[in-house]
């Protein structure tokens, strides 16, 4: 028998988005819907599985845990990259690592949007106070002839930025490597990142967490925005300093911080983040969408059966298929 373990189905979703009986015989697949954080208990909970799908970087696979998996053969990850798994060990240890598509489509852009306007509108606050029996309690902002400044311009950041043009806004843009031709190419407006900061009512992050990236708005950034302007963040919690954050959204440095990604996710039950008026919180919603879900788990499925076979696709350390110590199904 061949034992799969899918990790962090919160929803329930993974067996109904693939079909999973395309797979062998003797294949037990299950999925484990509660998170678990401790490494001791997680490790025993996965020690006799085969194979393990991560979604995405709800659950690190570091090298003190892949160590403490023996019969671990194939590790998925929903998405080509994965940041909190460690490639080099599992390749070390003989476990071969596979990717799928990133699942993203417009739904990051979609919710970028859906928190702008949360925001802007107070449309949380608003839909509470409704059925509290209330009746127009804010006055919101409109979206169009304000400026909106997008800190990364790759496919997610131009697709956002896109979108706030069709509102008629001014679009400004900025990352470590964009140039002003490579903004203009998209129809937006390239300013340097201080300038950005000044400038504009709505910052939306679309960037990868690295190095440099990490704790990229701190104190100094946020008290550089305008009072008024909000801060989105859908990329990673890192990028932004959390503490930093809150001590501006308490002291009203910045007008408020339309959040789906932090720190440590699931988003501890006392943070403060959870209790303030001038925020708009998901639970790191981006890439949930049926669409997303579907494709893949469509290509998780497609990693295993492969791989099953003996010959695996979407391999993202190809270097272990020539090592000696490579686990294989016998």
């Amino acid at each position: 028998m061949v034992r799969i373990a899918v990790l962090d189905d919160y929803q329930n979703a993974a067996l109904r988005m693939a079909d999973w009986s395309i797979l062998p015989g003797g294949t037990q697949v299950e999925t484990l819907k509660e998170h678990l954080d401790d490494e001791a208990a997680l490790a025993q909970r996965l020690h006799d599985y085969d194979i393990v799908v991560g979604m995405r970087e709800r659950t690190p696979m570091p090298r003190s845990l892949l160590q403490r998996l023996p019969n671990l053969k194939l590790l998925v990850t929903t998405g080509m990259t994965n940041a909190s798994f460690d490639v080099e060990a599992a390749t070390q240890l003989g476990i071969v690592v596979a990717g799928t598509s990133t699942g993203g489509g417009p739904g990051t852009t979609e919710l970028s949007w859906g928190l702008m306007l949360s925001l802007a509108r107070s449309i949380p606050a608003e839909d509470k106070a409704t059925r509290e029996g209330k009746w127009q309690t804010s006055v919101g902002q409109g979206i169009g002839g304000k400026t909106l400044g997008v800190i990364g311009l790759g496919n997610i950041g131009s697709a956002v930025a896109r979108v706030g043009l069709a509102f008629g806004m001014q679009v400004l843009a900025w990352s470590q490597n964009l140039t002003p031709q490579r903004a203009q190419a998209v129809g937006v407006t390239y300013a340097a990142f201080d300038d950005l900061l000044v400038r504009s009512d709505f910052i939306t992050i679309h960037l990868r967490l690295s190095p440099r990236t990490q704790g990229l708005i701190g104190e100094r950034e946020l008290k550089l925005m305008k009072p008024t302007a909000y801060l989105i963040n859908t990329s990673r919690g890192p990028i932004v300093d959390e503490a930093a954050l809150v001590k501006a959204l308490r002291a009203k440095v910045i007008g408020g911080a339309g959040l789906d990604v932090y720190d440590v996710e699931p988003l501890p039950l006392d943070h403060p983040l959870r209790h303030m008026e001038n925020t708009v919180v998901t639970p790191h919603l981006g890439y949930v969408t049926e669409e997303g879900y579907r494709g893949m788990f469509v290509n998780a499925v497609e990693d295993i059966q492969t791989f099953l076979k003996g010959q695996p696709v979407r391999v993202l350390n190809p270097a272990v298929l020539e090592r000696p110590n490579l686990r294989g199904i016998r």
